[in-house]
């Protein structure tokens, strides 16, 4: 007989000690282990996944869209610090929601408590076709284009090896976030020091040169003969979506230990942090660099290492990719609990709400942006995709803080240990509905196609969802394919 090995022994060992089919076809802990996903997001793990989602690539590469709409330096300054204030007022709202309901979920969740099941799908399914798999897949493509940047220096980076190149980082964020939250949370905290002691080197070289004197690029700050009333929006649209990313802790609330003071503690730790870096690092750029300079320049952080610390600079383009894993690390570890709740609620496959059963990861919630990921990354149009979906982003964020203002005069007895005045949630939504209907009127047809792409997710509700009575052939392939998922990944329901 043949020897069997080791993993066909621990296989079988993990079959029988954990799987077991009772009459419905689920399948159950024989020893009845509880499974769950534990509370392993510290204080410090809660602001490392805010600060690491928010600060991407943008800030060191191109902080011009703002300074070009703007039209002056001291009025770039005003909108970036005004932006910041805004976003802050975002996420305060965000704090006293995920302090009150505390379920994972983030927006998703929040829009289907306050009105209930079919506007939450039409945001989750906009989500799953099309704006996180293109969002994945572009900040994949910055990291791949920056880690072989010094490699290929001065050289342009063949297209097809940072292709490849990012098919490996997105292969290796999922695989992180399968394997161990503990670990994810660890990689998330280096990767968040890593960008902020970059960050730190740009501030300190650019107050020294301040300290020294260099202030003749701030002399005529506010000369407003470049200004444009109609510009001011855009500069603004430009800030707010590069603080975008405050809202992604509340989507694993649940694992938050002690959520009702590390939430909010959290949220206002790091957008303090962040606003400060933003402001600071803009004042830095522009004691070295010309407002045309900066316009000009295709790397902004780059071009500043270059006048003052010479070679260092190669090693911008290193740091630009740290910032982007990041990104990725931390956003695909917020996103995927959306899947997994959204699961239990009963609106995606069963499979997608089951973890796994030693590493306690919601595995096949991780995996599941894998494949459309990967197929837009060497196939996808994918700035198109994201124009077409950037409103959506706005409108999905204002309709939350209106169900905040909505459940206060329709659940008044639910418990509020963190509460924001009245005028925060009202100004943030005025300005959540302004920046769609400026979508809307500066890119009418791309605002339009995004628009339609959401609606599908009405008819996908109806057929997918609210009939229940779906023919005994489905019923039996989708078990069949929960089963077979099951086996496979090793996935078993969690404890609730």
């Amino acid at each position: 007989m043949t020897k069997r090995s080791k993993s066909s022994e621990k296989d079988e060992t993990v079959a029988e000690n954990w799987i077991q089919s009772d009459s419905s076809g689920k399948l159950q802990d024989k020893q009845n282990r509880k499974v769950e996903l534990g509370k392993k997001v510290t204080l410090l793990r809660g602001i490392s996944i805010i600060i690491g989602t928010i600060i991407g690539a943008g800030i060191f590469i191109s902080p011009k869209g703002i300074l070009k709409n703007s039209g002056s330096i001291g009025m770039s300054l005003i909108v970036w610090i005004a932006c910041g204030v805004v976003s802050l007022f975002g996420a305060l709202c965000y704090a006293e929601l995920g302090t009150c309901i505390k379920k994972s979920g983030g927006h998703y969740t929040y829009i289907i408590e306050a009105f209930g099941p079919q506007m939450a799908f039409i945001r989750l399914w906009a989500e799953l076709i099309a704006i996180r798999p293109g969002a994945m897949a572009v900040i994949s493509l910055a990291f791949g284009q920056y880690i072989l940047e010094p490699l290929f220096m001065p050289c342009n980076i063949p297209p097809m090896a940072v292709k490849l190149a990012t098919a490996v980082s997105i292969t290796s964020v999922m695989y992180l976030n399968s394997m161990s939250v503990t670990w994810t949370a660890r990689v998330q905290t280096f990767l968040t020091f890593c960008k902020l002691l970059a960050i730190t080197t740009i501030i300190v070289s650019g107050m020294y040169q301040l300290f020294k004197g260099e202030t003749r690029n701030f002399e005529n700050a506010f000369d407003l003969s470049n200004m444009k009333l109609s510009g001011m929006p855009l500069a603004f649209y430009s800030g707010m979506y590069a603080y975008a990313g405050w809202f992604y802790l509340n989507f694993v609330t649940e694992e938050v230990d002690n959520p009702e003071r590390n939430l909010p503690l959290a949220i206002c730790i790091s957008m303090a942090i962040v606003i400060s870096c933003y402001v600071l690092t803009n004042v830095a750029y522009y004691t070295v660099m010309t407002a045309e300079e900066l316009l000009a320049s295709e790397a902004v952080a780059v071009t500043f290492a270059e006048k003052l610390m010479g070679n260092f600079s190669v090693a911008v383009p290193v740091f630009v990719a740290l910032s982007c894993f990041g990104s990725m690390n931390g956003g695909l570890f917020a996103l995927s609990r959306m899947f997994y709740v959204a699961s239990r609620e009963g609106q995606l496959p069963e499979v997608l709400s089951m973890i796994h059963v030693r590493r306690h990861t919601p595995l096949p919630a991780v995996l599941v942006l894998y494949p459309l990921t990967m197929l837009l990354v060497f196939v996808g149009d994918l700035y198109s995709l994201l124009n077409f979906m950037s409103f959506l982003r706005w409108f999905f964020i204002g309709l939350v803080v209106v169900g905040l203002i909505y459940m206060r005069y329709t659940k008044p007895d639910l418990p509020r240990p963190f509460k924001v005045p009245l005028f925060i949630p009202v100004v943030f939504c005025g300005t959540c509905f302004f920046m769609v209907f400026l979508s809307l009127f500066s890119d009418p047809v791309n605002t339009g196609i995004g628009f339609a792409i959401s609606l599908t997710g009405i008819p996908a509700y109806y057929i997918f969802i609210y009939f229940n009575h779906k023919p005994l052939w489905v019923q039996r392939a989708t078990d069949s394919f929960n089963r077979t998922v099951q086996i496979i990944l090793e996935v078993v329901p969690a404890e609730q």
